[in-house]
C-alpha cells in the first residue's frame, strides 16, 4: 500500500520503519524544513520500546548517545541540606531494560533507520484528506494515498483535519525545558530545587553542548496559544519566582535565542484512534502526559504494532481495529498511571515535598539485590511499562492497495 505517514519525531519514522520492513511505500510529510532539533528533554525507553529497537538494529547506538544520569540532588524550598538519589537503583525499580535519551538523538536515529528506504518530504504540512485518500498539502502537489497516519504529536494537525476536537484531560501539571550553558550542568548528575507545586532541575549529558533546565510546576489551567513563545516564556517566569536564585539564573536565558519547549501536561481520552483510511498513533493518539506516562515507549510500541497489523492483512479497517484493541487496555493503564506520577512528582504541600524526597532516599538506600524483586510485586504501578507485551509480525506481508 501506499501510506502516508505525517510527522517526524518519534513514531512516524518508527512507523515508517515497520511499514517498509512489511513491504509497503511510505511517504513521511514533515512541517519542519528540517528534522526536528528541539533541545527537548531526555526521555526514557522502557523494556519494551528496547526490545522493539533491538529489532529494528538501531539499540547499539541509542545506548552509545545515552545521558549517562546516575546521580539526583534536590534541595527541599526552605532548606540547605540537599537530599541525593541514585538514578540507576530507581530505574532498576522500574525496568528490566531501560535507558534514557536525548529526544533530538532517538528521532534522528529512527529516521536513519529507514531514510534510504522512505520518501521524506520536509516543510510541507497535510491541508485536506478525501475519503478516497486523496490528500492536499500547504506546498506540494496533491497526491493520493491508500492510507494516511498522523504521527503528528499532542497538537496533531492530521487528528484536528479528520477528527476535530477530542476529549482530553488536563493534568493540572505544566512542562518546560530550556537550553542552558553547558557548564550549568554536570553530565551524569540531575540536579535542582523543589517546592510545593514546583520543581526544576539542570542536567547534562557527556555528548551535548550545552546542558537544559526542566521545569515542572502545578497549576489552574492558563491561557496561551501552543506557538506563542513569548507568552510561554512569562507565565514561567512567574511561576517560579522566588524559588531560589540559583533558578532565578537559569530562567535568564529566556531572554536568549536558546531552544524552549513549554507546554501543558494533558491526556488525550479518546479510544477510537481511526476513521476510513485515516489512523492516529502515539502522542497524536493516546497521549498519557508529556514526561510522566511513559508516552516515549508507548508511541514507539503504537507504531510498531499498528505497521505489523496492516501486514496482517488487505483489509486496513480490520487491521485498525486490531491496533486498537492490542493498545486500548495499555493506553488505559498508562493514562491511570500517568495522573498518580503527576501527583507525586509535583506534590503540593510541604509535607508532600517531603515524602517525596524521603521516598527517593528509601530506594537509594535499599541494597540493589532487592530493589527489584520488591518493584516486580507492583505490574500495574512502577513497573507498568515493563509488563507490555512486544508481539511477533515477523513473516507477514504486506497489505494489498485498498479497494
Amino acid at each position: 500500500m501506499r501510506i502516508l505517514v505525517s510527522g517526524a519525531s518519534i513514531a512516524g519514522p518508527v512507523l515508517a520503519y515497520w511499514l517498509t520492513h512489511h513491504g509497503h511505500e511510505v511517504t513521511v510529510v514533515e512541517r519542519s524544513p528540517v528534522l526536528r532539533k528541539t533541545g527537548g528533554h531526555a526521555v526514557d525507553l522502557f523494556k519494551p520500546a528496547m526490545d522493539i529497537s533491538e529489532k529494528m538494529g538501531v539499540l547499539p547506538r541509542i545506548e552509545s548517545l545515552a545521558t549517562g544520569t546516575e546521580r539526583l540532588s534536590f534541595l527541599r524550598e526552605g532548606t540547605r541540606k540537599p537530599v541525593t538519589g541514585d538514578v540507576t537503583k530507581i530505574f532498576a525499580a522500574a525496568s528490566d531494560r531501560h535507558v534514557e535519551v536525548m529526544r533530538d538523538d532517538l528521532s534522528e536515529i529512527y529516521y536513519d533507520a529507514a531514510r534510504s528506504d522512505v520518501e521524506y518530504v520536509f516543510g510541507d504540512s497535510i491541508t485536506s484528506i478525501g475519503q478516497d485518500g486523496d490528500v492536499t498539502f500547504e506546498v506540494g502537489s496533491p497526491r493520493r494515498f491508500d492510507l494516511v497516519i498522523g504521527a503528528d504529536g499532542l497538537h496533531s494537525n492530521v487528528r484536528r483535519l479528520v477528527f476535530g476536537e477530542v476529549a482530553k484531560t488536563f493534568t493540572g501539571a505544566y512542562l518546560a525545558v530550556l537550553s542552558v550553558p553547558r557548564e550549568l550542568g554536570v553530565p551524569g548528575a540531575m540536579s535542582g530545587h523543589i517546592g510545593p507545586g514546583r520543581s526544576a532541575q539542570v542536567y547534562g549529558a557527556r555528548h551535548i553542548d550545552d546542558a537544559r533546565a526542566v521545569f515542572l510546576f502545578r497549576s489552574p489551567e492558563l491561557e496561551y496559544h501552543h506557538r506563542d513563545v513569548a507568552r510561554q516564556k512569562q507565565l514561567l517566569r512567574e511561576a517560579f519566582a522566588g524559588l531560589h536564585p540559583q533558578v532565578d539564573e537559569w530562567l535568564t536565558y529566556l531572554g536568549s535565542d536558546r531552544v524552549f519547549y513549554f507546554d501543558s501536561i494533558t491526556q488525550l481520552r479518546e479510544d477510537k484512534w481511526s476513521r476510513g483510511r485515516v489512523a492516529l498513533v502515539g502522542d497524536a493518539a493516546y497521549c498519557p502526559g508529556p514526561a510522566i506516562g511513559g508516552s516515549t515507549s508507548l508511541a514507539v510500541l503504537g507504531a510498531y504494532v499498528l505497521a505489523g497489523e496492516l501486514a496482517s492483512g488487505a483489509d486496513h479497517e480490520a487491521a485498525f481495529a486490531r491496533y486498537e484493541h492490542e493498545m486500548r487496555d495499555l493506553v488505559h493503564a498508562s493514562r491511570a498511571f500517568a495522573l498518580g506520577v503527576a501527583k507525586t512528582l509535583i506534590p503540593t504541600t510541604r509535607a508532600g515535598v517531603w515524602t517525596l524526597v524521603r521516598g527517593m532516599q528509601l530506594v537509594t538506600s535499599l541494597p540493589s539485590w532487592l530493589v527489584r524483586p520488591l518493584a516486580k510485586l507492583n505490574a500495574k504501578g512502577i513497573r507498568l511499562h515493563d509488563s507490555m507485551d512486544v508481539k511477533d509480525y515477523e513473516g507477514q506481508g504486506a497489505g494489498v492497495p485498498a479497494p
